[in-house]
């Protein structure tokens, strides 16, 4: 196996849970820096790191990496995605810029049910095609491991192409790929309730867990959506198939989409926007990870999650950049970094915290990435030159990546200087 030395690190910023397995509260500013620091890799995994008075010669190493002062840190975990789609809504974008809201462009035939469309008009091929450069991008801006969904093609068949897809790219692109059945998304056009409801539980959770093609299943429990007793319905059954939950919360309203995660014991519930005093009491009981998708409000002038007193209350959060075709286009957890940072009230290693070990908590696998400790994954991002962590997301649609390492692996490059 290969062995690698990263040395002249500037700073080792290690995110470090000591086996908590996620950071709540006032721990998530606990970066946990070394300022002049080594890293050694062997194989898949971080095999020793500490300070440079105790680095080991270069010599003897398969490779050495000079850093020159800058930032090492964990490979960021995108936890929320729905980046597997076909075609495009920029026609919505230019609507809302005309002054449409979302549930009215939603009325028109737009939103969810546009991309059902075009997700059944493209092949398993042209969407695995079409996702393709998307991954490449999020590896390019530090990414290393990636949830996404399906839930744009709401029938058995149209669900069941988007999970193959999704596993055909688990073996195309260097990037760790968690599948989310979302056949809750939306209901389908033409089709009763009752009956999708029953299609859901009766055929299309077994039939995804039979193939193996997803680990979580998701619902969009929220106004308009999936009542918590429809989610409660689905989310039992999922968990029956063994399949691990993950909510779609409080996104449109106080909906009881929060509560309804605690209960099932969902590994994250996601967006959170509208939340009353009563949700953050039972949050903060449960553990349940809250993911906050800034973006999302970015993008449609919604508001912001109340992220500052989710954390000041105790409750792990993570972030996440919720791309998809209609809400969110962005491939960048850097973009995300700057918004919780300046829209959000987060500090830089909150964020950072948010989107790495919390981010791989949300999807219950930051026992071995998430963080720089010894013995997991090398998930390593180098940035270009910059000296502190603050300045990922002081430098305002930047790229700070320099290189980037998934389980040891050179998987991308960038230019070094910053533009």
């Amino acid at each position: 196996m290969t062995q690698a030395l990263f040395y002249n690190i500037g700073s080792l910023v290690r995110v470090e849970d000591q086996g908590r397995g996620k950071k709540s509260g006032r721990m998530m500013q606990e970066a946990c820096e070394i300022r002049g620091a080594y890293l050694v890799t062997h194989g898949e995994k971080i095999e020793s790191l500490g300070p440079m008075k105790d680095c080991p010669s270069p010599n003897g190493f398969d490779e050495s990496v000079d850093c020159s002062g800058r930032i090492v840190l964990p490979g960021f975990v995108d936890s929320h995605t729905h980046v597997l789609y076909a075609g495009d809504r920029a026609e919505e974008f230019e609507m809302r810029s005309r002054g449409m809201t979302y549930e009215e462009i939603v009325k028109a035939g737009g939103g969810i049910k546009r991309s059902v469309e075009q997700v059944r008009n493209a092949s398993e091929e042209e969407l695995v095609a079409a996702t393709y450069p998307r991954l490449h991008e999020m590896i390019a801006h530090g990414t290393t491991t990636v949830e996404i969904k399906s839930g744009y093609g709401l029938s058995l068949q149209e669900e069941l192409k988007m999970l193959r897809a999704i596993r055909r790219l688990k073996g195309e692109v260097p990037i760790e790929i968690h599948a989310t059945f979302m056949g809750a998304h939306d209901i389908p056009t033409g089709v009763q309730r009752e009956n999708y409801l029953n299609l859901l539980v009766d055929e299309m959770i077994p039939a995804v867990a039979r193939e193996r093609l997803a680990e979580f299943c998701d619902v969009f429990c929220d106004r308009g959506y999936f009542t918590p007793e429809e989610t409660r319905k689905i989310g039992v059954v999922a968990k029956e198939h063994g399949m691990k939950l993950k909510i779609h919360a409080n996104e449109l309203g106080e909906t009881g989409g929060a509560e309804v995660a605690v209960e099932l014991g969902a590994l994250s519930a996601d967006h959170m926007i509208h939340l009353g005093e009563g949700q953050f009491r039972v949050l903060k009981g449960g553990k349940t990870i809250v993911t906050l998708l800034p973006g999302t409000s970015f993008f449609l002038k919604f508001p912001y999650a109340p992220a500052r007193k989710l954390i000041d209350n105790g409750i792990a959060v993570a972030l996440a950049t919720d791309s998809n075709p209609g809400s969110c286009t962005t491939l960048s957890i850097p973009f995300i970094l700057n918004l919780a940072t300046t829209q959000m009230g987060m500090t830089p290693a909150e964020a950072l915290v948010a989107t790495t070990l919390n981010g791989a908590a949300a999807l219950g696998i930051a026992g071995r990435i998430g963080s720089l400790e010894v013995g997991k994954e090398a998930d390593l991002i180098v940035t270009k030159p910059m000296t502190h962590l603050r300045e990922i997301p002081y430098r305002l649609a930047q790229n700070p990546c320099w290189r980037i390492y998934k389980g040891g692996n050179l998987v991308a490059e960038n230019p070094s200087g910053l533009a």
